[in-house]
């Protein structure tokens, strides 16, 4: 891939994040942002796009390294059977971690555990999906680097916002989230279109 093509992919997949970022963001803070005139609702989602984009760097960084940890586990495991089923054991690992860890961590007494399965089932079923839309684009090698990508490397770029104890609420768990979805998944599904253009 040429540089002209990394600027686009980089400002491209930036602006979809603060877009994911603003469309989540505005209608789960509207209360705040409206109650003080236009302008307050306009820097508000000036800010919101700003954190969307904020993250979408993170979400490209993540996308980078790990096609370089795929690429290097690949020569370390030998066989892409290996490597898979690493990756789905660490699928498991950290479903159970977004689910029970957390709710260990931050749980109000005589708060169920059920309570926390929604978020990381919902984040997992979506990886899925996106997986196997971008299997049937290029190939069945794809699914499950696609479905880790979408639910291992988003949970690791999420971080920030499920460790800290002011901001573990929901409405800012998918502030935080929907432009890593969003950066995440349209890096997945574009890469391989733009390397096909350049290979033809």
């Amino acid at each position: 891939m040429n540089t002209r093509k990394v600027v686009y992919l980089f400002f491209t997949t930036m602006f979809i994040g603060a877009a994911g970022g603003a469309v989540v963001g505005v209608p789960l803070t509207w209360d705040v942002f409206q109650e003080e005139g236009f302008w307050n609702f306009f820097w508000g989602v000036v800010w919101m796009l700003g954190i969307g984009a904020a993250v979408s760097i993170v979400a490209q960084m993540g996308y980078f390294a790990y096609l370089v940890l795929h690429r290097f586990a690949l020569s370390l495991f030998k066989t892409r059977k290996l490597w898979n089923l690493i990756q789905i054991l660490l699928i498991a690992f950290v479903y159970f971690d977004l689910v029970y860890l957390r709710y260990i961590a931050y749980a109000e007494p005589g708060e169920h555990w059920t309570g926390y399965l929604i978020t990381p089932t919902l984040l997992l079923i979506y990886a899925v999906i996106i997986a196997y839309w971008k299997m049937k684009e290029t190939n069945w090698t794809a699914f499950v680097p696609a479905v880790f990508f979408m639910f291992v490397i988003t949970t690791i770029e999420w971080v920030p916002a499920l460790t800290v104890q002011v901001v573990n609420d929901s409405v800012w768990l998918w502030i935080y989230l929907a432009p890593l979805i969003a950066a995440n998944t349209y890096q997945l599904i574009a890469l391989h279109s733009y390397n096909a253009k350049i290979n033809n």
